[in-house]
């Protein structure tokens, strides 16, 4: 009995001195990450919608967006690649970079909504990534007709 105490203080040990190696590394950065252009067209349906924000990292590492939550219903991230729609697990968020979703491409899709999002709300949501803490954002619910006045840089 006494060495299972002694066994689980040297594996939080061995854990901690594993967790420290990695912020020790004199050639660690950081991402630095904003969110902009945020907004959700009012949906035609009750139970679905979808979501459009830009982010971007100012920093020198890369970082990974793995999951987006809100209290408004379950939120899945999709890719679009060759007009094709798929949920994905991750999306990379390139050092000195952006992560652009947008109609006709990468977006986050709004399902068993609690109720329908109305023009004027915002609905909060939370991005969280790989490496960065979680970022908060309020998304307005813009008409259903709404696209955004500026394009995003790589067109």
């Amino acid at each position: 009995m006494r060495g299972r105490p002694a066994l689980a203080a040297l594996t939080v040990v061995g854990a901690l001195a594993v967790a420290g190696c990695g912020d020790s590394d004199p050639a660690s950065s950081t991402a630095e990450l904003t969110v902009d252009a945020a907004y959700i067209p009012q949906p035609v349906s009750a139970a679905m919608a979808a979501g459009f924000l830009t982010i971007t990292n100012n920093g020198d590492a890369k970082d990974e967006l793995t999951s987006v939550t809100s209290e408004a219903g379950d939120v899945t991230v999709h890719e679009t690649v060759d007009g094709t729609m798929k949920e994905v697990d991750r999306l990379p968020v390139p050092a000195h970079g952006q992560l652009v979703f947008k109609s006709g491409g990468n977006h986050l899709m709004f399902e068993k909504l609690k109720q329908r999002p109305e023009q004027g709300q915002t609905v909060s949501v939370a991005l969280h990534f790989a490496h960065s803490d979680p970022v908060t954002v309020d998304m307005p619910v813009k008409a259903a007709t709404y696209r955004p006045t500026t394009e995003h840089s790589g067109h």
